[in-house]
């Protein structure tokens, strides 16, 4: 027997947040944002990417030193300016060959 409630629940979830995405996308498609602007919307990756794994970084379970290297590799990666994709996979490759050689 189906939950209509549950249904329901994940509809609303979908719309909410399909609506942030979507609205945006349509009224902003013709508007150019200031160069100020522009530049402070192209480090919101690299801030949302450090607030996730920063956590992680300090409460990693093995070896903390581990963790804080794998921090400054990709901090010295992301200070180069290189886009986000090749932050991660070069601190992934970094440290798979550091855990390799230890």
């Amino acid at each position: 027997m189906i939950n209509y409630s549950i249904v329901w629940m994940i509809l609303g979830m979908a719309v909410a947040t399909y609506l942030p995405r979507m609205l945006p996308l349509t009224f902003f498609q013709n508007f150019t944002f200031p160069p100020f602007i522009q530049e402070v919307l192209k480090n919101v990756p690299f801030a949302i990417l450090g607030a996730l794994i920063f956590p992680g970084v300090l409460f990693i379970q093995e070896e903390i030193w581990f963790g804080l290297f794998g921090a400054f590799v990709a901090f010295i990666i992301a200070y180069t300016g290189v886009n986000v994709i090749f932050v991660v996979i070069g601190t992934i490759i970094t440290l798979s060959i550091t855990s390799y050689l230890l």
